[in-house]
C-alpha cells in the first residue's frame, strides 16, 4: 500500500510546528478559476492540507456560510468533472495533500471505482465522506485500496467506543474528528467536546487526528493543536473568499499563526 500522502503532510507540519492546518474550500466559488486560485493562495499561505468541497443539491451538514457558497457554485454549472480539474491544477501547483470532501450520492452516481481512478489520475489524495459511516462503505473501502487513496472518516461525540475504532482503523489520513455536533459555522469557542473526544481516539489509535467544526481563529488553532494533529478551518476561509483573494490570505495567515511551535 503506498503511504498515505496526507499523513506524511501532516508529518511534515508537526516536525516544524505544533501541527497541520487544514482548509476548506468549495470548488466553483465563486466561480472555477477563482476557487483553483484560491485553494493555491491557501497553500501559500500555511495550509498543509487542502479539503475541496464538491458542490450539492442537499447539504445537510453545511452551515449558511458553505450552502451559501456551494449553490452559486451549482448556479455557475458546476460538473463533477470539475473537481477532477480542479485537483489537477492545484496538485500541481503545491506540495499540498489535497482531498476532495464529498456526500456520498455523487460518487455513488459516477461510479465509487471510476471516481478513484479519476481522483488518483489528477493528483488527488483521497477523499472525506461525512456521510457514510464505515459500516456501510464496502465500495469505497474496496476502490481507496484499489488505488491507494487516503479516506477520512467521521468520529463524532455521540459514537460509541466500538464505532470510533472501526472510524479510526478504517480512516488513512486522518480521523476526522467533530467538534461539536450540529452544522458547520464559526463559533467563539471550541466545544470541550472535541478534547474529549479526541481522548477517546487517542485510546483506539495512534494515526493522526483532525478536529473540525468552529474553529475560526489562530487562537483556536493553537488550542486544537494542543491536543491534536491537524485543525480545520472551513466557514471562515469561505467567508474571506467573499471578500477577494487579498481577504483569503490574510485569514490564512492569521489562522496559522496558531500552527507555531509553543
Amino acid at each position: 500500500m503506498t503511504a498515505s500522502p496526507t499523513a506524511a503532510a501532516i508529518g511534515r507540519a508537526k516536525e516544524r510546528g505544533a501541527g497541520a492546518l487544514v482548509g476548506y474550500l468549495p470548488v466553483g466559488y465563486p466561480d472555477l478559476d477563482t476557487s483553483i486560485r484560491a485553494a493555491i493562495t491557501l497553500t501559500q499561505h500555511g495550509v498543509d492540507v487542502l479539503e475541496l468541497g464538491l458542490p450539492y443539491s442537499d447539504p445537510v451538514m453545511d452551515g449558511p456560510t458553505i450552502q451559501a457558497a456551494t449553490t452559486q457554485a451549482l448556479a455557475n454549472g458546476f460538473r463533477l468533472r470539475h473537481a477532477f480539474d480542479a485537483v489537477r491544477e492545484i496538485s500541481a501547483a503545491s506540495d499540498a495533500a489535497v482531498l476532495c470532501m464529498t456526500y456520498w450520492n455523487p460518487v455513488v452516481a459516477y461510479g465509487a471505482q471510476r471516481f478513484a481512478d479519476d481522483l488518483r489520475a489528477a493528483g488527488g489524495a483521497g477523499l472525506i465522506t461525512p456521510d457514510l459511516i464505515p459500516d456501510e462503505a464496502g465500495d469505497w473501502l474496496a476502490a481507496s485500496d484499489a488505488t491507494g487513496l487516503d479516506r477520512v472518516f467521521l468520529a463524532a461525540p455521540t459514537s460509541s467506543d466500538e464505532r470510533l475504532r472501526r472510524a479510526a482503523d478504517l480512516s488513512r489520513g486522518f480521523t476526522y474528528v467533530v467538534s461539536t455536533m450540529g452544522i458547520t459555522g464559526a463559533r467563539t469557542d471550541v466545544d470541550e467536546a472535541a478534547r474529549t473526544l479526541t481522548g477517546r481516539l487517542r485510546e483506539v489509535t495512534s494515526a493522526p487526528l483532525a478536529v473540525g467544526l468552529g474553529i475560526s481563529s489562530g487562537a483556536q488553532v493553537a488550542e486544537v493543536l494542543g491536543y491534536a494533529d491537524g485543525a480545520i478551518v472551513g466557514s471562515r476561509l469561505v467567508a474571506a473568499l467573499g471578500d477577494g483573494l487579498e481577504a483569503l490570505a490574510d485569514a490564512a495567515d492569521e489562522l496559522a499563526t496558531g500552527t507555531a511551535r509553543r
